[in-house]
């Protein structure tokens, strides 16, 4: 599929995003200390002030429509992310991952849902450039995700101890019920095992591929052009971090935050399904699925049980 973005923006970008891992982890996050909540809102600056200057690069190199696309599109990713979260919330509370190492997890975490990302990416632009009733599949399935969000209210349904990655690893590599430092495998008795620092990463990386099942059908409704699918994506999954760090001790605030993602799957889901009849700009897209995340967070704020007073 032909794409805006020439061969040496797709590597100048991917080694841009790689590099900006490794400042944060190997230089900023080097000593294994907990991240504090200021920290993280410095952190969530940074990453949303970055995607909004490559927006403005992709306004300068490709004009309005592309830099409108990348901007629904990294709206549109951010929100599904941020229902990541919970699932996130819940796999670190299972295997009581110490806050100190938190850090660390979602750093790897998130390297491999860049790479997961990218092939799905790839693969889903192969799709829908060979086969353009694809269009109407995805179409299809996030109408049928949104309304089973919408119904399902269950915020805690995800259970480790079932996981089939969480099975999977267990019957690969031997491992210990503890954590061992920040160290994924250890030796004991002359042997490589697994902590359970790294049953937990296979379990967030395993939960990743079912949420880019929703999310890259979904981006796939405002462009099909493969560099502002995979930029968009990876901006708005780059800020994932500390942004769980910014929201973990108030996720339980935001209870219409699914009823606002289950409107905006359901949105773009027949957005696909009506593409060859009507054609609904990107203007529009763009302020449907912001108009809808803020009500959703307002509303959940405005109505959220005051906190008691000991």
């Amino acid at each position: 599929m032909t794409s805006v973005g020439s061969p040496a923006l797709w590597i100048a970008f991917t080694l841009g995003v790689l590099a900006i891992l490794v400042i944060d982890l190997g230089v900023l996050n080097r000593d294994a200390k907990p991240m504090t909540f200021r920290k993280a809102l410095i952190a969530a600056t940074i990453f949303v002030s970055l995607s909004l200057a490559f927006a403005g690069l992709v306004y300068h190199w490709f004009g309005k429509d592309r830099a409108l696309e990348y901007l629904t599109g990294y709206v549109l990713e951010l929100s599904l992310s941020v229902d990541n979260l919970f699932v996130i919330l819940v796999i670190m509370t299972f295997f009581r991952v110490p806050a100190e190492h938190q850090h660390r997890l979602l750093f790897w975490g998130i390297l491999g849902a860049l790479v997961l990302r990218a092939v799905f990416i790839v693969l889903g632009s192969a799709l829908v450039q060979q086969f353009h009733f694809v269009l109407y599949v995805f179409g299809a399935f996030l109408v049928f995700t949104g309304v089973k969000l919408f119904l399902h209210d269950d915020e805690d349904s995800v259970d480790p101890e079932k996981s089939f990655f969480v099975r999977a690893v267990r019957r690969i590599i031997p491992t210990i019920p503890e954590f061992v430092g920040g160290a994924f495998i250890v030796r004991r008795d002359g042997r490589r095992v697994a902590t359970l620092l790294l049953v937990a990463l296979v379990m967030i990386e395993g939960t990743d591929v079912l949420f880019a099942v929703d999310s890259i059908p979904a981006i796939f409704a405002v462009t099909t052009d493969p560099f502002i699918v995979y930029t968009s994506n990876i901006c708005a999954i780059l800020g994932l971090r500390s942004l769980y760090f910014l929201l973990a001790g108030m996720m339980d605030r935001f209870r219409f935050l699914k009823v606002g993602l289950a409107v905006v799957l359901t949105f773009v889901g027949v957005k696909m399904l009506i593409v060859d009849l009507i054609k609904i700009p990107i203007e529009i897209s763009l302020m449907a699925i912001g108009g809808v995340l803020v009500i959703s967070v307002v509303a959940s704020l405005w109505f959220s049980e005051p906190t008691s007073k000991k």
